[in-house]
């Protein structure tokens, strides 16, 4: 259990930087799509061996990959939009979004 928790904090931990220290809007996306996928792996491992016969860990994880989806679509339309009025997708152009 230890291999897993350790990978999950692993991509969390990559993921959160890539957060924090990124400018573009596509690279901040694919680090959150690493930190959903490092929350699945938290809720598989954690399923495997607190509950063995139950299925909630895995019902977690495939809710979170809709979730993920979800928001990837959502993320992406509005790189696209970003880009259409502005000619690039920095996230300086995201402030001039605001009321």
């Amino acid at each position: 259990m230890f291999y897993y928790l350790a990978l999950a904090a692993a991509l969390f931990a990559i993921g959160l930087f890539g957060v924090l220290t990124r400018r573009n809007v596509i690279g901040i996306l694919m680090s959150l799509e690493l930190m959903f996928n490092a929350a699945c792996i938290n809720f598989v491992a954690f399923n495997k061996y607190v509950a063995t016969d139950a299925l909630v860990g895995q019902m977690f994880a495939i809710f979170i990959v809709v979730v993920a989806a979800a928001e990837a679509v959502v993320g992406l339309a509005i790189v696209l939009l970003i880009y259409r009025n502005w000619r690039g997708i920095g996230m300086d152009n995201v402030n001039v979004m605001k009321w």
